[in-house]
């Protein structure tokens, strides 16, 4: 009976663990969830956005550059994350830092055939700044509190099963 009890428990244990986070290894989780003032970047238009704007909704901000190859890479399949119908509640805003203009932006998005995804940008690099980038792509995810829980460094695929199961949790 001992040995059921250890069984079971170590086996909910560990499933819990795997829910918990996904056996991607350039995604962080963090422990003690932070929030950001004043998280504001520009769409085609020069309008300005704040995310404290987009509060109630899981919030994923990708920053990337058209010189980028793991960000044309991975940009394919954040475009399927965002209509995936999985998720309700999921707003992506890709953020392009490389100081280009939109008709580069747009001949990227358009080249990699992205069509649920619209075009921000972090202009003058004060996001970039303010989160500590080393390096595109960042990824950075916010739960519905407007708090950052997790973060990508470098390039995923973002159409992975063990992802998307994790990242329900937060929908």
């Amino acid at each position: 009976m001992k040995l059921l009890i250890i069984f079971t428990y170590l086996l909910t244990t560990c499933f819990s663990y795997a829910l918990e986070k996904p056996d991607i290894k350039n995604l962080i989780i963090i422990k003690n969830p932070k929030m950001y003032k004043d998280v504001i970047f520009k769409d085609v238009n020069q309008k300005d956005l704040n995310l404290a704007d987009f509060k109630g909704k899981l919030l994923i901000l990708n920053f990337w550059a058209t010189w980028c190859a793991p960000c044309r890479e991975e940009m394919p399949s954040l475009d399927a994350l965002q209509s995936n119908s999985n998720f309700n509640n999921l707003k992506i805003f890709p953020i392009n830092i490389g100081q280009e203009d939109v008709s580069k932006s747009e001949y990227f998005f358009n080249e990699l055939n992205i069509q649920n995804l619209n075009i921000y940008f972090d202009s003058p690099i004060t996001l970039a700044k303010k989160f500590s980038l080393r390096g595109v792509p960042t990824t950075i995810l916010f739960n519905k509190e407007g708090k950052e829980f997790a973060r990508i460094i470098g390039s995923i695929d973002f159409k992975n099963k063990e992802f998307i199961n994790w990242l329900k949790l937060y929908n």
